[in-house]
């Protein structure tokens, strides 16, 4: 078939009138475009075929825009009725300008009032779905002539194999079209890859220098080596593999079955200090580790690192399933880089342990002033009533100090060990139900950020002042927030830091954001109040 795609003749006032109908029912979101799934309901009703209703979207998007405004859905009714009319008729070649003086236009109405009619009632009713050829209920999937950002299909359980393939869908279908809209992935964190969901659990060890985190993961492992010495100067990902190498970090990040890409965004000053070191072990093929260099301290807070330290901690912090904390008795001061270290894991409260390492260096009576001034100066870091459980032992491969640390200290050092590897121990068989606790987490928060920007978006005027509107919503942005709050009912404690907001928000257009989606949020509750309940109910944990 052919099409001539000369200019298309302006409408009657009639024509013009229907056609504004038209629009305002296909257009769902009330924002004044048709988007994907609403023109495959609509346009789909005249029956055509799927190469014809391709060059329909394509002659009337011809700025490629993704969606149709009122002007470019006339232009596709005009197209579209000609294609109906030329299928009637059987020519070979239609003209567009001469569309709308055919005789064929009234029954073409009638039957696409019919239609809607049709479809308002079936609105009433309830919905059911065909059986596809398995049996199982299976939703109407989109034509492929055109792609949306928005997506109100249910993923249904039978092309679903375990709870992280159900959440890699509902992630991939349902969340990311939001989080791409509002740009989630600017503000909070980075898009997540399948590589994401597949990853196996990680523990992400931190403290200042010579506390003993790299000693830690060799104890474990009980190996002389974990990578390339010295190992504190950098970041290094102990994982499992066929045999003993290292890989770089900029070779790392871009690997698809990896989940660092994200870390791309930190740049070549940090993938120059990241590294990947894989061995064949045991306890690697059920749990990563990262260790990191150490905190700055005293004199040395001066030097400047080269990348965002404490964004990269934060980074880890959202992908670990536990956090350890590591102090030395004689390091118990918190410095300033490591105060900002631990503000950045706050929202991962219920990941972190204390472990209070080298603790046979001081005698008994030591070592309970010790832990008091430990559990003091982390009472004032997190800000917390309650500080979390503190592990006190001495993990290395040496021998329990008992000249210093005495009979009863190595009993105790012995059940505080015994209990932190028993917490290890059960990171695989809780990593799935704290895999989906980070995901509601997120799209909680996706959510959110949806909201705020939204509604700065609907802030702004029209016509003049944008720039001076724009400056005085980041200046005032704690109140916008609470404006957000009250209108949504939403919990204040699930909002972002404002001064980070603020920070990123800066480097944006507010008057280029998108305006709320109510089909996009509606998505996103759908998944946390019946997708991801019956996901759990249908699937066992891969880790039982």
């Amino acid at each position: 078939m052919e099409i001539d795609s000369s200019p298309i003749c302006k409408c009657s006032k009639e024509h013009q009138k229907i056609y504004e109908e038209w629009f305002n029912y296909s257009d769902s979101d009330g924002d004044g475009r048709i988007t994907g799934n609403d023109a495959i309901k609509f346009f789909g009703m005249s029956n055509l075929p799927r190469p014809d209703l391709k060059q329909v979207w394509a002659i009337a998007d011809s700025k490629r825009q993704g969606f149709l405004g009122l002007k470019e859905f006339i232009a596709a009714m005009q197209v579209d009725t000609a294609l109906t009319n030329e299928s009637l008729n059987g020519e070979g070649k239609y003209c567009m300008s001469a569309v709308l003086i055919t005789g064929c236009l009234g029954s073409f109405y009638e039957s696409f009032n019919m239609k809607i009619d049709n479809i308002q009632k079936k609105k009433r009713a309830p919905k059911t779905s065909e059986p596809d050829l398995n049996g199982s209920s299976q939703p109407q999937q989109s034509p492929a002539w055109f792609s949306s950002a928005k997506s109100a299909k249910k993923v249904p359980l039978s092309s679903v194999t375990s709870i992280f393939d159900g959440l890699k869908k509902l992630y991939a279908q349902k969340l990311k079209p939001l989080e791409v809209t509002y740009r989630f992935n600017d503000f909070v964190s980075p898009l997540l890859a399948n590589s994401d969901f597949d990853a196996k659990p990680m523990v992400m060890l931190l403290g200042q220098y010579s506390t003993g985190k790299t000693t830690f993961i060799k104890h474990l492992l009980k190996r002389a080596h974990i990578g390339p010495e010295p190992t504190t100067d950098r970041f290094v990902v102990v994982m499992n593999g066929p045999d003993d190498r290292s890989i770089p970090g900029n070779t790392i990040a871009v690997q698809a079955d990896m989940p660092y890409s994200g870390l791309t965004t930190f740049g070549t000053a940090f993938l120059s200090k990241f590294e990947c070191s894989q061995m064949p072990h045991p306890l690697l093929e059920q749990i990563t580790f990262v260790d990191t260099p150490g905190v700055l301290s005293g004199e040395k807070q001066r030097t400047q690192r080269s990348y965002d330290f404490t964004g990269v901690t934060s980074w880890f912090a959202a992908k670990c399933d536990l956090i350890l904390l590591l102090f030395d008795p004689h390091k118990l001061d918190i410095s300033d880089e490591f105060k900002r270290v631990i503000s950045s894991l706050r929202g991962h409260d219920d990941k972190i342990r204390i472990v209070l390492n080298k603790a046979d260096q001081v005698d008994t009576q030591q070592l309970m002033r010790v832990y008091g001034a430990l559990m003091w100066s982390l009472g004032k870091v997190l800000n917390t009533p309650e500080v979390n459980r503190v592990y006190i032992g001495s993990f290395n491969d040496k021998p329990v100090n008992e000249a210093a640390a005495g009979p009863l200290g190595r009993e105790l050092f012995e059940k505080e060990q015994d209990d932190l590897l028993a917490d290890l121990k059960d990171i695989p068989k809780k990593a799935c139900d704290r895999r989906i606790n980070e995901f509601v987490k997120r799209a909680r928060a996706a959510k959110i950020h949806a909201y705020i920007i939204s509604h700065l978006k609907k802030e702004m005027p029209a016509m003049m002042g944008k720039a001076k509107t724009q400056q005085k919503l980041i200046d005032n942005l704690s109140d916008e927030f609470l404006k957000v709050q009250r209108e949504h009912h939403l919990p204040i404690g699930d909002f972002p830091n404002v001064e980070h907001f603020r920070e990123a928000l800066s480097g944006y257009n507010i008057d280029k954001f998108e305006k709320l989606k109510p089909k996009m949020i509606q998505a996103v509750d759908d998944m946390l109040g019946y997708d991801i309940p019956d996901l759990l109910k249908n699937f066992r944990n891969p880790y039982d």
